[in-house]
């Protein structure tokens, strides 16, 4: 192992959290301070805790602040009830049953007289253009 090209090791570095909370370890550095450790860290403890050096959180919860102070510029929306007619889903699908009987009925009385007057001319027009002489059972029955 060549000399000179490894760090020296402190088998008695002391490790002290920004909770109080210290311990005995080994490294390379002769004492480290931490933010969190195993026994202030939330998941650890259970706990909601904010951790920030920055004073991120504390500039979030002025803007959240900030903001519930703020008047919003929307109107709430008023909804008359009373003014609308409301129906129930079933009234809803009588009329229309109702209506597509409607339109039913009238469609097939359409069709009714238009396929009984379709019948009589055709009737005539297969008169007409049978010969004289060409008789058919209906024709002999009529005579």
């Amino acid at each position: 192992m060549k000399s000179g090209i490894h760090p020296n090791w402190h088998t008695d570095t002391k490790v002290t959290c920004s909770c109080g909370n210290s311990f005995v370890t080994g490294s390379v550095e002769p004492t480290i301070e931490l933010d969190i450790c195993d026994k202030c860290h939330p998941f650890f403890t259970g706990e909601l805790k904010f951790v920030d050096r920055q004073g991120r959180v504390e500039r979030f919860m002025a803007k959240v602040k900030q903001a519930e102070n703020k008047p919003t510029k929307k109107k709430p929306k008023v909804i008359d009830l009373q003014s609308k007619e409301t129906k129930s889903y079933r009234e809803l699908l009588l009329e229309r049953q109702t209506a597509l009987k409607k339109a039913k009925k009238a469609g097939q009385t359409d069709k009714s007289q238009t396929s009984s007057a379709q019948n009589s001319a055709q009737n005539s027009a297969d008169k007409k253009s049978t010969p004289a002489s060409i008789k058919t059972t209906a024709d002999q029955a009529k005579e």
